[in-house]
């Protein structure tokens, strides 16, 4: 598998007279093509940190990051403007990650115009195609984002960050607000828009049934380090850190008789490599 993205010693330190804090401490990692990294830790382990690092939202103290064989932390100006199509992100907050006025033509019309990814003329047929392809129609197009609900907002944040046509798109906690049904339909469509384009996923997400569907590998975070990294269902199973079995001692389930248990239920993924 040709290498995609590849972190060596990245380090991002906060400190301010409150606190003083590692976020990534010395984080290193590689990710192939049309592979999914699944990111899991506990709150403060520094994995929306690592996100950000990563889209270039923040800088890091030090390290580097290699992305499609080239130094990625090196580009400035209209040469990173130029490259960050290939970059995309899916946040937690969908809602937040839209203008408060934007429409659905709005939101996906400007990655198109930005990365001059097709013609004007060609746009809103650009754009009923995204719809299309998240499962919505054309008639969205013209809606406010605000006015959708929740399960509609995630489609077009993912139809967005597929339309500059990325190597990599990077997902924070994307999931989580969704009820069962609707997160079960998000992951197969982004497990669909992987096997067709061959994009790569960083997943991060506190639950590791969501992980255990969609990820080929597993790393798991504590401190702004990764302490642990393998195969996903091997993780899951048999962890040998002391913060992957504390993540999987806290996933709760019921026993036949209705009574929480602290053990999670195993289950095989949906999605292998």
């Amino acid at each position: 598998m040709k290498t995609l993205l590849s972190v060596e010693n990245l380090r991002k330190r906060f400190v301010s007279a409150e606190r003083d804090v590692a976020a990534v401490d010395g984080l290193s990692f590689s990710l192939g093509t049309g592979e999914t990294l699944g990111i899991a830790g506990a709150s403060g382990s520094g994995k929306s940190t690592l996100a950000r690092l990563l889209l270039r939202l923040i800088e890091p103290d030090a390290g580097g990051i290699t992305f499609e064989g080239s130094d990625w932390l090196s580009l400035k100006g209209s040469d990173l403007r130029h490259r960050r199509g290939r970059i995309q992100m899916v946040f937690q907050d969908i809602l937040g990650a839209f203008h408060p006025s934007a429409t659905v033509n709005d939101a996906l019309g400007d990655p198109l115009r930005i990365h001059g990814i097709v013609a004007k003329a060609e746009r809103s047929s650009e754009i009923a195609r995204l719809l299309e392809r998240v499962g919505l129609s054309s008639a969205h197009a013209t809606r406010p984002v605000r006015e959708l609900s929740g399960g509609q907002r995630q489609r077009v944040a993912i139809a967005r960050a597929i339309a500059s046509r990325p190597s990599l798109v990077v997902l924070d906690e994307a999931v989580s607000a969704l009820d069962v049904q609707l997160r079960n339909r998000i992951l197969e469509l982004l497990v669909e828009l992987q096997r067709e384009n061959g994009i790569s996923y960083l997943f991060i997400s506190h639950d590791l049934a969501v992980l255990r569907a969609v990820s080929h590998r597993l790393a798991i975070m504590d401190a702004g380090r990764i302490v642990e990294t393998g195969n996903t269902t091997d993780i899951i199973n048999h962890p040998s850190s002391a913060a992957g079995r504390a993540l999987i001692a806290a996933v709760p389930r019921l026993t036949p008789g209705g009574r929480p248990t602290n053990t999670m239920q195993k289950s095989e993924p949906t999605h292998e490599p």
